[in-house]
């Protein structure tokens, strides 16, 4: 019994309880996702299961009796499917180390400029502690208003913070890149709301939907006009699935997908717990088609860095190609992508 069968347990009893304890059960099911052990292990060594985040003594007692007599449980909806739990990922990489030694860099990140908790700064120490080469800071863009998204004239400003920023670490010698970058808001008809010049100003532009996410019909064409926004090249969390929250939108994913090769841009595999976003199966079809692969953790906070691991593990089962993963690129290849890129966007081709 693995940590996602006990955080599918662990719903299911809050869907019946109240109060403090609904809150207690739903709080340690979203944990157990970020357990860095599986809960039978840490209990085969005789260890507390309160060692393990939003586990008292009350839900280690359930944990207990669950792994010693494991109740039937039906497969968890589609809502709650196809999400990798941090120990099961961390076995995943274990098995082929030389993979995640190829990732150069995390690009998709936000600061305290729109929605996340820290400084430029910070998140930047959080790379170099991680030996990456670059990172790139992608927060929100104006249309994003919840998120505190920034207009034109504040990702200015941001961008000259990072200038000094990279200035001042290559003149202490360290070999480290703050990338200039946004997660442009894209509107259902796949435009974006900042001005294109603006976007052209950035290394790197991240497009996302954050809007008409409940839709029930087919969305091939919202992502179709998405990829040939010529303001991006990465399209970011592309399902929009949250765990336990929203499933996502649906659509021809091999056709999105194969534009996306056509055009040479990448999709992301947004490592957030709750998205996980591409999943395993549509990555497989990405596979197949011969996108390339953007790895994001779409951190808040320089711990979140942290969900790279089940970014890197769910490319690798889906058999992703290294050489199709941008992340894997050193800084120089990276910006060279970048430009031929935005030199094929020049012209954008006409709905089909």
């Amino acid at each position: 019994m693995d940590n996602e069968f006990i955080a599918e347990l662990l719903l299911r009893e809050a869907e019946s309880a109240e109060g403090h304890r609904e809150k207690a059960f739903r709080r340690a099911a979203h944990a157990a996702f970020m357990w860095p052990v599986e809960a039978s292990e840490l209990a085969a060594a005789g260890r507390s299961l309160t060692e393990l985040p939003a586990i008292g003594p009350s839900l280690a007692r359930h944990l207990h009796g669950w792994l010693e007599t494991p109740p039937p449980v039906e497969k968890p909806p589609p809502i709650r499917r196809e999400f990798l739990t941090l120990a099961k990922a961390r076995k995943v990489l274990e098995k082929q180390p030389a993979w995640s030694r190829q990732l150069r860099g995390d690009l998709q990140m936000h600061t305290e400029w729109s929605d996340g908790a820290t400084t430029v700064a910070e998140m930047a120490a959080g790379g170099i502690e991680r030996n990456y080469q670059y990172i790139a800071i992608t927060d929100h863009t104006k249309g994003l208003k919840i998120a505190g998204g920034l207009d034109e004239k504040r990702l200015a400003q941001q961008g000259r913070e990072i200038v000094r920023l990279n200035k001042r670490l290559a003149k202490e010698g360290t070999d480290f890149k703050v990338l200039r970058s946004a997660e442009m808001n894209l509107s259902p008809d796949g435009e974006g709301d900042m001005n294109s010049a603006a976007m052209g100003q950035l290394d790197l532009v991240l497009g996302c939907f954050h809007s008409a996410l409940r839709r029930t019909e087919d969305q091939t064409g919202r992502y179709i006009a998405g990829l040939r926004n010529p303001d991006i090249q990465i399209l970011g969390h592309p399902q929009t699935r949250v765990y336990n929250r929203r499933e996502g939108l649906h659509c021809d994913w091999s056709r999105v997908f194969a534009e996306g090769a056509r055009l040479d841009k990448a999709v992301e595999i947004d490592g957030d717990p709750n998205r996980q976003d591409l999943r395993v199966s549509l990555l497989k079809l990405a596979r197949r088609e011969g996108i390339r692969i953007s790895l994001g953790t779409d951190a808040h906070h320089p711990d979140e860095l942290a969900y790279m691991e089940l970014s890197l593990a769910a490319a690798l089962t889906a058999k992703i190609p290294a050489e199709r993963i941008v992340n894997f690129m050193p800084l120089e290849e990276l910006t060279s992508w970048i430009a031929r890129v935005r030199a094929k966007a020049g012209t954008r081709p006409k709905s089909r």
